[in-house]
């Protein structure tokens, strides 16, 4: 089944909030197999409302719809609904009761608003509520179907798991549609651009395109197909987006392992080693994982990124028992008292060298990772902003640096170098661990 999720409410076309539904109702129709084509978000106008309604049944099966079933009168989604049906609103009583209970239960005595939550269109089967005030409905429309629930995320989820996704599947078991389940995996990398990505994966991604009973590219595939789809996602790096129709979660997974076994052999082949982390793994969560193979303590020296580099560091549980800390050495005089850098230039890479031996001894740690730079709008030491240069420190190796460019404003600036320098540290000790 093709199930539309519409978003109701101005203050998610404002940006005021984020429309966080939309993404956990997408992931969760894929896991019972329902594909989610296309997603909407409409104000609060009855008009726009019912024509974003009639547009989604028009291309779609059913309609999740989030939001408007408060007890303000902004709160259209019952009515719009009811045009939809051509049918009238009732006011439910056992609802009213419900909701009734819930304010007598915390001490208050319900507003008369509030009984605007109880109307239900006719022929429309209510979805109690167990944790607010509105309840969420059920509603045909000929063989299709409208789902409404509250915009609060812990009510809409409630709501799902309990009322929409049995019914769902019981729709989908009459239909004969067993597609099983769709699942996506996330292969995360830093390094490459996304049209070199493209192009390295394009024959992988074409002999996936033209396998037997494969439909195009970005449209649904019979079981045990797979797309693939690239994710710029900025100072994150690029994301490469798998996904796969199986019969059941333990068949899905296993086309999965092979698809990234698969796109890793090829990256690796021609671009090295790019991926850092699959789905959530952030390149703070690669180094723990690199450090935490030989056993090694970590120390910082940043100047140009600020402390941003071990913000992200500490993010990993259990980050103690290797990350040693960080000398933020700012000034040019704390680079050299702190740090033992030889008075000259601070943005260079024989700084960073320094840096990265002085963060070694200072913290005393096995590995010294420094980060110097220039964040702009001005030059400074002849170097432009976005110059950054990375050192690292390591018993029995000689110090190392590398020097490279970054674009942006400051902010972007700080935060490219940040997870550049941290992916180089996890590549240079990843390559000596397998050495």
């Amino acid at each position: 089944m093709r199930i539309e999720i519409v978003a109701v409410g101005t203050e998610l076309l404002l940006g005021q909030i984020a429309d966080t539904n939309s993404k956990w109702l997408g992931e969760h129709l894929a896991a019972i197999g329902a594909a989610s084509h296309f997603h909407q978000a409409v104000g609060d106008n009855h008009e726009r409302i019912v024509l974003a309604f009639r547009t989604a049944l028009a291309r779609s099966d059913g309609i999740i719809v989030c939001g408007g079933l408060g007890p303000t009168h902004d709160d259209i989604t019952r009515d719009a609904i009811a045009e939809v049906m051509n049918v009238s609103l009732h006011r439910s009583e056992p609802v009213v009761e419900k909701i009734r209970t819930m304010f007598t239960s915390r001490g208050r005595e319900m507003p008369d608003s509030n009984l605007r939550q109880a109307d239900v269109p006719e022929g429309a089967t209510v979805i109690p509520q167990t944790k607010g005030t509105a309840p969420g409905l059920i509603c045909p429309v000929g063989h299709k179907v409208i789902y409404a629930v509250p915009g609060v995320p812990y009510e809409m989820s409630d709501m799902f798991d309990r009322g929409i996704a049995p019914d769902l599947q019981r729709r989908m078991a009459a239909r004969g549609d067993t597609s099983g389940v769709i699942a996506s995996r996330v292969i995360r990398t830093w390094g490459m651009s996304e049209s070199g990505l493209t192009e390295t994966l394009a024959g992988h991604i074409d002999g996936l395109d033209a396998a037997p009973g494969s439909m195009p590219h970005g449209t649904d595939r019979s079981s045990g197909a797979a797309t693939v789809a690239f994710l710029a996602s900025g100072i994150e790096g690029i994301k490469v987006r798998v996904t796969v129709r199986a019969e059941d979660d333990r068949a899905a997974a296993d086309l999965l392992d092979a698809e990234e076994a698969e796109i890793r052999s090829i990256l690796n082949a021609t671009a090295g080693d790019v991926v850092f982390g699959i789905d959530d793994e952030a390149i703070e969560d690669a180094v723990a994982r690199t450090l935490a193979v030989d056993g090694l303590t970590l120390g910082l020296a940043e100047s140009l990124t600020g402390g941003l580099a071990a913000s992200r560091l500490v993010n990993v549980p259990g980050a103690s028992r290797w990350f040693r800390g960080s000398v933020v050495s700012y000034a040019s005089e704390v680079k050299f008292s702190v740090l033992g850098v030889p008075e000259g230039p601070v943005v260079s890479e024989e700084a960073a060298r320094a840096m990265a031996d002085g963060a070694r001894r200072v913290l005393a740690s096995d590995v010294g990772l420094s980060i110097t730079g220039v964040a702009g709008p001005d030059t400074q030491d002849d170097q432009p902003p976005g110059a950054v240069f990375v050192g690292l420190a390591r018993a029995g190796h000689e110090t190392v640096s590398f020097g490279f460019n970054v674009p942006g404003d400051r902010d972007r600036v700080r935060q490219y170098a940040t997870i550049a320098a941290l992916d180089l540290l996890r590549r240079t000790l990843g390559g000596a661990t397998q050495d």
